[in-house]
């Protein structure tokens, strides 16, 4: 019997509690971002990408981490703007139905 003393199955159910937790949420959430994030290293020239603003446009060059998309043309020039890759939302790759999305789940 314990007198006013802290009871060890509290900090052993709280443990297995977080266990659980990781187990079925944190570490699957990892793992989909980290294939995401692989995913999106591989835009190229000639993919379709729509940003977190709700941009839509082709890929026209990649350096590092910034795509340059062609969102529109006006009077025959093109119309393009530079974005990071971490903003972009969905990518759909050239030639492919094959898509990432935000929300998608696996």
């Amino acid at each position: 019997m314990n007198s006013g003393g802290v009871d060890f199955t509290f900090f052993l159910m709280m443990g297995a509690i977080f266990a659980i937790f990781y187990g079925l949420v944190i570490r699957p959430q990892k793992k989909q971002q980290r294939e995401r994030e692989e995913f999106l290293k591989t835009a190229a020239k000639g993919d379709e990408v729509v940003t977190q603003g709700g941009i839509h446009g082709r890929v026209s060059a990649v350096v590092d981490d910034v795509l340059e998309i062609e969102v529109a043309r006006v009077r025959g020039e093109k119309v393009k703007i530079r974005i990071s890759l971490n903003k972009v939302d969905k990518l759909t790759k050239a030639g492919k139905a094959n898509s990432t999305d935000k929300g998608e789940e696996s």
